[in-house]
């Protein structure tokens, strides 16, 4: 009796835990769609991209699939696990750059926008015609930015409001320092025209040291990129030299362990050398 009824508890428990695990994961899948699409939709916006949520999670599970494909395609199954994953964190990664190269350019425009400003502020222009006038004769991101902050401002949003909401897209040091300086000075009184130029000054020389910064650490980053390819290239030549003593290490599994690990410390000292040459003004 045990035995004939052994199988069927075995059936029904193994079904029962595939049932839960489908439901467990479909809300998981649910709920990492819901915020991705969430951050990134908001991410996008902040750079005047405009994107339909469902083509954005497609776009996602598109490059997984892809990525995936040419994975299997080119070293099997676990390749083509390291590639999803891969094409996982590539769109996010894309929209990152995206933002960091929006970013330099937008402060790159700031010293001459505030320098335009201050001479507009002095014509006897108010804040937001010196913002307009400027936003008009820039181009993007600048220009995007500025012109947004006019559009609340003749909506009815306070400028002080908008100043912070501007800050909070771009998310630039520079913009929040003048920001705070802005609204002190509409708040206390004082010389912003002259404000401007002393910020606007300020900027072209942090930009000038970062530069020169830039230029002595410019070796120490090209010996880190040399080191973290070097074995690698080592290990790419000796498998076209001698594919015979290369090929035995991948027959099992701790050949791709050793793999792993060679990766993981070249990753790890890569990170260090760059932090080690990297200064921040």
């Amino acid at each position: 009796m045990l035995a004939a009824t052994a199988p069927i508890l075995i059936a029904a428990s193994v079904f029962f835990l595939a049932l839960v695990a489908v439901r467990v994961l479909d809300r998981a899948f649910e709920q990492y769609k819901d915020r991705y699409v969430v951050r990134s939709m908001n991410e996008l916006s902040d750079m005047f991209l405009f994107v339909e949520p469902s083509q954005l999670f497609l776009l996602n599970l598109g490059l997984m699939a892809l990525f995936a494909t040419v994975g299997f395609w080119l070293r099997g199954p676990a390749a083509a696990c390291a590639l999803a994953v891969l094409g996982f964190f590539a769109p996010v990664g894309a929209v990152r750059f995206y933002r960091i190269r929006r970013l330099k350019r937008f402060e790159g425009q700031l010293s001459d926008a505030l320098q335009q400003m201050a001479n507009s502020l002095r014509a006897g222009l108010t804040l937001p015609q010196a913002i307009e006038h400027v936003g008009r004769e820039s181009s993007a991101p600048l220009g995007q930015e500025f012109g947004l902050f006019v559009k609340e401002v003749k909506l009815g949003v306070p400028v002080e409001e908008g100043l912070a909401n501007m800050a909070t897209r771009v998310g630039s040091e520079d913009l929040e320092l003048v920001v705070t300086s802005t609204n002190i000075a509409r708040t206390l009184g004082g010389n912003m025209a002259e404000m401007f130029e002393t910020t606007a000054a300020t900027i072209r020389e942090r930009f000038r040291l970062e530069g020169k910064i830039k230029s002595l650490t410019s070796q120490g980053k090209l010996q880190g990129v040399i080191v973290a390819a070097l074995p690698l290239g080592v290990g790419f030549a000796f498998n076209w030299v001698r594919p015979d003593l290369v090929q035995p290490m991948f027959d099992g599994w701790y050949g791709y362990v050793l793999v792993g690990i060679i990766l993981v410390l070249e990753a790890i000292g890569f990170v260090l050398i760059r932090k080690i040459v990297t200064i921040d003004v």
